[in-house]
C-alpha cells in the first residue's frame, strides 16, 4: 500500500508538509500525488472520526444483513444501487458468507430503524431476508479505541 495512503488513513488532518517530513518528499511531490489520488479515485474523501456518545447527538445506528436474489444481468448490483439511493443508508457493502449485502443505517429511534426496514427495504425485488443489528456501544473504529482515558506520556493518568 502507498506509504501516503496509510499516512492518511492514520490522520487525514495533517498537513502537505507534515507527511512530505514524515515520508522524506518535498511538499510539492505530496501535494501532486493526492491530487492524482483524488483524481483517479483512490481518495473519496476525509472525514473525522467521531465519538456520537460523547456529544448530544440523539441517533441509532444499525447493521441489516440482507440475503438477496440476484438478477440474471445486474446481479447484485441492482438492488445495492437502490439502498444506495435511500438518506439513511451511510454505507453498502457485497459480503461473502451467510448473508448478501451489509447495510448501515442511521435513524432516529429503534422504531425508525425497524420501520425503514419493514416498510423500504424488505419490499425491494431481491430481498430474500434482512437481519438487523442494533449499535449499543462502540468500543473501537478504525483502530481508534473509543471510551478509553487518555493515557499522559509520563503515566500519570
Amino acid at each position: 500500500m502507498d506509504k501516503l495512503l496509510q499516512v492518511l488513513d492514520t490522520n487525514a488532518r495533517l498537513s502537505a508538509e507534515q507527511i512530505a517530513v514524515m515520508l522524506g518528499v518535498s511538499t510539492a511531490e505530496v501535494e501532486a500525488r493526492l491530487e492524482a489520488l483524488e483524481k483517479a479515485g483512490v481518495v473519496r474523501g476525509y472525514k473525522a472520526l467521531i465519538d456520537w456518545d460523547k456529544t448530544d447527538r440523539e441517533y441509532v445506528t444499525a447493521y441489516i444483513d440482507l440475503q438477496i436474489a440476484p438478477s440474471k444481468d445486474r446481479g447484485f448490483d441492482g438492488v445495492a444501487e437502490a439502498i444506495m439511493a435511500f438518506d439513511e443508508v451511510e454505507s453498502v457493502t457485497l459480503m461473502s458468507g451467510g448473508y448478501d449485502l451489509s447495510v448501515k443505517i442511521t435513524g432516529r429511534s429503534f422504531k425508525d430503524v425497524a420501520m425503514f426496514v419493514a416498510k423500504r427495504l424488505s419490499p425491494l425485488d431481491g430481498v430474500l431476508s434482512t437481519a438487523t443489528h442494533f449499535v449499543l456501544k462502540t468500543y473501537k473504529e478504525r483502530g481508534v479505541l473509543f471510551d478509553s482515558e487518555e493515557k499522559d506520556e509520563r503515566g500519570l493518568i
